[in-house]
Parts: C-alpha cells; sequence; structure tokens
C-alpha cells in the first residue's frame, strides 16, 4: 500500500467517527483531503491534525501517527 493510500485510509477511519464531538471540523476537512493530489493533501493533513487534537483512543493515536509521517 503506498503512503497515500495509507493517509487516505486514515481519512476515511476519521469520517467514520463522525458522531464524536471531538472531530466536528475535521470531519469537513478529511473529506475535501480525499479528493486530492499529493501537494495539496500535505496541506489539508494540517488542518485535519489541528482539528483532531481532542480525539482520543487507539484509533485516534494511529490515525496521527499515519498523517504526521506523510507530512514529514
Amino acid at each position: 500500500m503506498s503512503q497515500i493510500e495509507e493517509v487516505k485510509e486514515a481519512l476515511k477511519v476519521i469520517i467514520e467517527n463522525q458522531n464524536s464531538k471531538a472531530l466536528n471540523y475535521c470531519i469537513n476537512y478529511a473529506k475535501a483531503a480525499l479528493f486530492m493530489d499529493e501537494e495539496e493533501l500535505k496541506c489539508q493533513i494540517l488542518y485535519v491534525l489541528a482539528n483532531m487534537t481532542h480525539w482520543r483512543g487507539e484509533q485516534a493515536k494511529q490515525v496521527r501517527k499515519v498523517l504526521k509521517n506523510f507530512i514529514k
């Protein structure tokens, strides 16, 4: 699986958790990111990460790890 595919899978996990109040704004940023190319995606991931700071749990840790590795 390529890194971009991995990131898009992580974004789908965020969207699946849309009932979580901790992800209010993050959901829309994640939905938009699914249709972006690599350069746009790097910038959008910054918005996603900034808006998921209150999301907790094992799923959140895994998603954060994937997204942070992508923008390094």
